[in-house]
């Protein structure tokens, strides 16, 4: 009732709708969301919680690892002069994900600024739709070498690693390890949580 229709048969396609199902991201969330478990060292961690010690996972280099490439694979900022605010409710500019990695960098391990001055930004291909990834390539002020950050679709992540590292060790990527992944992103997905590799 009281619309301007370009097109009749989407109206009569939506008149004989009887189901009509949606992505509850940002339509049930308000676009917000937040990081509430990670997969490292063959265990599905629970991220953030009132009984967690803001260093619980420090000594894994693996949980290091991780969150470095959450906050420099990523394209979100906070508004600035928000400094007294609590991570978690500063504003940001950028997606909903991409803002959730940052808050939780910044509240668990350092300041992102911090983290990405120590690796400039060299280049990056952006995610799309049709690579579903995100790749960005940083200097690192210690050495001479590259640093290659990836983040994506967990599959096309995983078809695209050799090894990884688990306890402090580099790993083949082996059937072993694939099976492994795939349960956590089953189960995570299972959660109805959007599952990043």
């Amino acid at each position: 009732k009281n619309c301007l229709v370009r097109k009749l048969e989407a109206v009569e396609t939506l008149g004989s709708t009887s189901v009509i199902c949606s992505d509850k991201t940002g339509t049930l969330t308000q676009n917000k969301m937040t990081v509430a478990h990670m997969w490292f060292d063959y265990e599905v961690q629970v991220a953030l919680g009132p009984h967690l010690a803001d260093d619980q996972f420090e000594a894994s280099s693996a949980w290091q690892a991780l969150t470095r490439v959450a906050c420099l694979c990523n394209r979100a900022i906070f508004v600035n002069g928000q400094d007294h605010v609590n991570p978690m409710d500063r504003l940001t500019l950028g997606d909903a994900s991409e803002s959730a990695l940052l808050k939780y960098y910044e509240k668990q391990v350092q300041s992102a600024e911090s983290c990405r001055s120590q690796f400039p930004k060299v280049c990056e291909i952006p995610f799309n739709s049709t690579n579903k990834y995100q790749v960005s390539i940083h200097s690192q002020k210690d050495n001479d070498g590259y640093l290659l950050v990836m983040k994506g679709a967990p599959e096309r992540i995983l078809s695209r690693c050799s090894t990884a590292l688990v306890n402090g060790k580099e790993e083949l990527v082996d059937e072993n390890f694939t099976a492994a992944f795939n349960e956590a992103y089953l189960t995570l997905g299972g959660m109805g949580e959007r599952v990043l590799g």
